[in-house]
């Protein structure tokens, strides 16, 4: 299953690098998505995710699912989910007043 994950993760990091070095603004957006979907992939693989397990520490157990790595990505895929937004409305302002969709604004 870890090297599943790695696998995943891996191809995910690949497809965004690939795709954010495009000259088009919708792949590049596409490929930071997929980007911040494997950093959200990889910080779920290091918090150690423990299934079945109480998310608070009880009296007599040893074995708890920590909180702060799905806290961390709760909060990075809301923080995603704007910036997305917002590039998106970016490079459609650019398209409209440039006439074109290249990054670096030829046509």
């Amino acid at each position: 299953m870890e090297a599943l994950l790695a696998l995943v993760i891996g191809v995910l990091t690949a497809c965004g690098v690939y795709l954010a070095l495009r000259a088009r603004t919708f792949p590049v957006v596409l490929g930071l998505t997929f980007l911040s979907y494997a950093v959200n992939l990889f910080l779920f693989a290091m918090g150690r995710l423990a299934i079945g397990q109480p998310p608070i520490v009880a009296s007599g157990t040893a074995d708890y699912a920590d909180p702060v790595p799905q806290a961390l990505v709760l909060t990075a895929i809301v923080i995603g989910f704007a910036m997305t937004a917002f590039v998106i409305m970016l490079a459609l302002k650019a398209r409209a007043e440039l006439g074109g969709d290249h990054v670096d604004g030829k046509h």
